[in-house]
């Protein structure tokens, strides 16, 4: 269903359903509806959820026959495609989904005491093709038993469903000019599975001073 028409544009062969990223349409050709997400659409849970975390899912659904085209201020595109899998993503950097993949607000474990606000993810789980922006080009860094991978959280875009990063700080990186005060923090990820980076910062919170 989904193709890179280019890298900074997504071309959805919609025969169906699919859920986009709220004002991502930039072009489409067919017979399509466009429906903006209900208030109650995923339940009062995920409402509750998005209110608390005020995490930035604002989803349209688009149905019927055609050609979609999708975009997001010219960012990169990458298209994943789940076999009975699962998948975390900032909820910034989610462009679309299949309406065969289920979807969940979660917040990231061991981490009291070390962030502001908190760190909130949507979890995409199920069989289908997803959609997710990076600035610039993306790296996938592979996770194995032997090899744990650390990241930037304002960097990181994306993980495989089975792992559970951990929030650390490590005290004995120093403050850069231009940066806030404080500890920095890591994401710490164990086990088997993969990350994906961008050479970018988007700043999500910051740690407490």
């Amino acid at each position: 269903m989904f193709e890179l028409e280019r890298d900074r544009l997504l071309e959805v062969n919609l025969e169906g359903m699919v859920w986009t990223k709220r004002g991502s349409m930039v072009g489409y050709t067919g017979d399509i509806k466009f429906t903006r997400e209900g208030l109650l659409e995923h339940g009062l849970g995920k409402l509750v959820k998005k209110s608390l975390t005020g995490e930035g899912v604002s989803l349209t659904k688009a149905e019927g026959r055609g050609k979609l085209y999708l975009a997001d201020t010219g960012k990169k595109i990458s298209v994943l495609n789940l076999e009975n899998e699962a998948l975390f993503v900032n909820g910034n950097d989610l462009l679309a989904f299949e309406n065969s993949i289920s979807w969940d607000i979660r917040m990231m474990k061991k981490m009291a005491g070390m962030l502001s606000g908190g760190l909130f993810n949507v979890k995409l789980e199920g069989t289908g093709m997803v959609a997710i922006t990076t600035h610039y080009d993306p790296l996938t860094l592979r996770v194995t038993e032997d090899r744990p991978v650390f990241t930037d959280p304002n960097a990181t875009v994306a993980w495989s469903g089975n792992l559970e990063p951990e929030l650390r700080t490590d005290i004995s990186l120093k403050t850069f000019v231009g940066r806030s005060s404080g500890e920095s923090i890591q994401m710490v990820f164990r086990g088997r599975g993969f990350v994906v980076i961008q050479p970018y910062e988007e700043v999500y919170f910051q740690a407490q001073a």
